[in-house]
């Protein structure tokens, strides 16, 4: 399973306000069929391989550009781990919260 957590940013905005272009994005991650985690700060995406997570990321970036932006900047980070069968992002967050006091 490979993991990723990334953030398209619109570059040239009239305002700060960006839920549109998440939004955008958001849902063409969610028509991508993978799972996914939106989080305050970028958004974190499960996929089998690595055409698939890059395509879905690529489909991301292009729904912000459907929106009328003419330029954006995404920020990708990758875990490929091979060694492991069923590292989701769920099985990683449980399994820092079960080291916790």
């Amino acid at each position: 399973m490979i993991t990723a957590d990334f953030a398209i940013l619109p570059v040239g905005t009239e305002d700060t306000e960006c839920k549109e272009y998440v939004t955008a994005a958001v849902q063409a991650i969610k028509d991508s069929g993978l799972n996914y985690q939106l989080t305050g700060m970028g958004t974190q995406i499960e996929a089998e391989n690595l055409k698939e997570l890059y395509e879905a990321i690529a489909n991301a970036q292009e729904a912000v550009f459907k929106t009328g932006i003419d330029r954006v900047y995404t920020v990708i980070k990758v875990d490929d781990r091979r060694d492991l069968e069923n590292r989701t992002l769920d099985a990683k967050i449980d399994t820092v919260n079960k080291m916790l006091k």
